[in-house]
């Protein structure tokens, strides 16, 4: 029994390589790190399930398909900035990147508490792709300008969240990584993560982008980008293996799926 029990566990480890490589991109290591905490499946939404009330659509993508975003100002004698962005991973459930608290640690000298969520809450760390695809010199960052969705509710980032985010982008400077936070010149890219938290079971289904300064300014709800967040059966997978227990209609439905994408 032991000896089945270990090769249902290989073969379902290898499925879940291949589905893990359609989902998020492996330039982000450092948010990759870890497993996925088991959450609650959520039903399908239709299309537009996410965008604040009242905001223009452009477009609808998915995690890993880049878009382009035309921020506008108020003054229209500035230029726009525009944004190529990839939605790289979401990653839910587990700690903040211990390098990267770490880190922040060491650049105030002293040792900082061990980052928790609100009561009932979980992390989820949103890596983002910027590429400055305009004309003169950008910053850019998720604050106010992105929220986390479960079905048609939306998560912004709060002030500690933001926070966090910074330290991110701190730690990634230093490795060499500037990202559209510290400024980016045209065609130039680097990583931006965003911080959100969301109740503990949920799974996020999309995420919001608006090309606005923010969501919402004071002409109103600015238009935005779509991204559908995919993968969902990923965290129960994960989640069995790791409290050693294994479930035969998980690996069931996991392989099925895999035949569907792969047309056989």
């Amino acid at each position: 029994m032991d000896a089945r029990l270990e090769v249902s566990r290989t073969v379902v480890a290898a499925v879940l390589l291949v589905v893990m490589a359609a989902c998020s991109d492996n330039s982000d290591q450092a948010s990759m790190k870890g497993t996925t905490a088991p959450n609650t499946p959520t039903a399908p939404v239709a299309p537009t399930v996410g965008a604040p009330p009242g905001a223009e659509v452009l477009g609808t993508v998915r995690t890993g398909e880049p878009f382009t975003v035309t921020v506008v100002y108020s003054d229209p004698a500035d230029d726009p900035d525009r944004w190529q962005f990839t939605v790289r991973s979401v990653i839910c459930g587990k700690p903040l990147d211990p390098a990267v608290m770490a880190h922040a640690a060491e650049s105030v000298g002293s040792p900082t508490p061990t980052p928790t969520p609100e009561a009932s809450k979980q992390f989820c760390v949103v890596a983002i792709d910027a590429l400055n695809v305009g004309k003169s010199e950008a910053v850019w960052n998720a604050d106010s300008s992105v929220s986390l969705n479960v079905g048609d509710t939306r998560y912004t980032q709060s002030q500690k969240d933001s926070a966090y985010a910074s330290d991110y982008a701190q730690y990634y400077s230093s490795k060499g990584q500037v990202g559209p936070t510290f400024g980016l010149n045209p065609g130039s890219r680097g990583p931006e993560h965003g911080i959100f938290q969301i109740p503990t079971g949920q799974q996020p289904t999309s995420i919001w982008v608006t090309s606005g300064t923010a969501i919402t300014t004071i002409d109103g709800v600015e238009p935005g980008y779509l991204v559908a967040c995919r993968c969902l059966v990923v965290a129960c997978l994960v989640g069995r293996l790791v409290s050693g227990r294994f479930l035969p209609l998980c690996q069931t439905g996991l392989l099925s799926w895999v035949r569907r994408r792969s047309g056989r």
